[in-house]
């Protein structure tokens, strides 16, 4: 069980270069002293204030009195065969999210949270049983990156997925933020290249992705071939209709080597035949793409569940949802 945190005093995970350089001259100290701080919690990640000895006494002294980092705190483990391991972590309201590190050869892809489960409701999604608990703060989703770093003494390449538990373009501002802190080289140094956020096809909110400054890959979960297919599999598709969502795709700016990826979950007797295959090939003709095609096998609870790695602990694309927790920990 996580130790109980005192949560009256400000938590500085997630705050930006900005933000802390404020802080800074809130507690009359130059601006730089606040870029000191944004290093050191996350090219640093430092977990405790004392550390910081990079600044002034009287500043940690300050920050201590009104200011703490809290990560949020790994309470289960459970590793894979396949070498994945699916991490349950507590927040500090007490909600919970889960999270699943993927190494392969010399690179390691971290599956993280932008949502305490999921309003979105896809019909082969275990997290959408749950319903939407609450949006997550910038800083909780860098703190899952942060937290899964030390926990698997992660040193090498890192990719970073946003396909855990929640829409995150329904979480637009906080996943931005994230994303912002993740990619900057006086941040965790993540390129923005090696960072996808993954939609349902939240039309609006892919348009505003596209002027970005920072901008992550871009990951559609399609999953069907025609309307009335899709709106069955993903509700989401009664507001904004597949055609609309292709259309925003198509207008979306791609830099050179970028393609949009389309994910599709393969249903059998659904979604899976040759005319199923025919209509897909139209709807992405002409873009610069690539189609993931993620098998399936029936599971209880849900008429579908997706095969990737991390299956055997429900750390797999679509089974984050709190169940199978009473599985041993590592």
């Amino acid at each position: 069980m996580a130790a109980a945190t005192d949560t009256r005093l400000q938590n500085l995970l997630g705050m930006d270069r900005g933000e802390l350089e404020q802080l800074a001259r809130g507690a009359h100290e130059p601006a730089y002293r606040g870029r000191q701080l944004y290093r050191g919690l996350y090219a640093g990640r430092v977990k405790d204030l004392a550390q910081l000895t990079v600044l002034a006494k009287k500043f940690r002294e300050h920050l201590a009195r009104h200011a703490a980092i809290r990560w949020p705190a790994i309470e289960r483990a459970f590793p894979s065969q396949d070498g994945s391991t699916r991490y349950l972590l507590s927040l500090e309201d007490g909600e919970k999210v889960e999270a699943v590190s993927m190494p392969w050869k010399a690179r390691t892809t971290f599956c993280i949270s932008s949502q305490a489960g999921c309003a979105v409701d896809c019909k082969f999604c275990f997290t959408g049983l749950l319903g939407l608990r609450r949006n997550l703060t910038a800083g909780e989703m860098v703190g899952q990156v942060l937290a899964l770093i030390d926990a698997g003494k992660i040193d090498g390449r890192l990719n970073i997925v946003l396909m855990g538990m929640g829409e995150p373009l329904l979480n637009y501002q906080q996943v931005i933020k994230a994303v912002g802190i993740l990619a900057d080289r006086e941040g965790l140094a993540i390129p923005s290249r090696r960072i996808t956020i993954s939609t349902a096809g939240i039309v609006p909110r892919i348009f505003d992705l596209a002027r970005e400054p920072v901008r992550p890959r871009l990951a559609v979960s399609l999953n069907a071939s025609s309307e009335e297919q899709r709106s069955a599999l993903m509700p989401i598709n009664r507001k904004y209709p597949l055609s609309v969502l292709m259309e925003a795709c198509r207008e979306y700016p791609l830099g050179p080597r970028e393609r949009l990826t389309f994910e599709y979950v393969l249903l059998s007797g659904v979604n899976d035949s040759d005319a199923d295959a025919a209509r897909v090939a139209h709807l992405v003709r002409g873009l610069s793409a690539k189609i993931n095609l993620i098998p399936y096998n029936a599971g209880p609870g849900l008429p579908y569940i997706r095969i990737s790695r991390g299956q055997d602990v429900m750390g797999a694309c679509g089974q984050l949802s709190f169940d199978g927790m009473n599985q041993r920990p590592a």
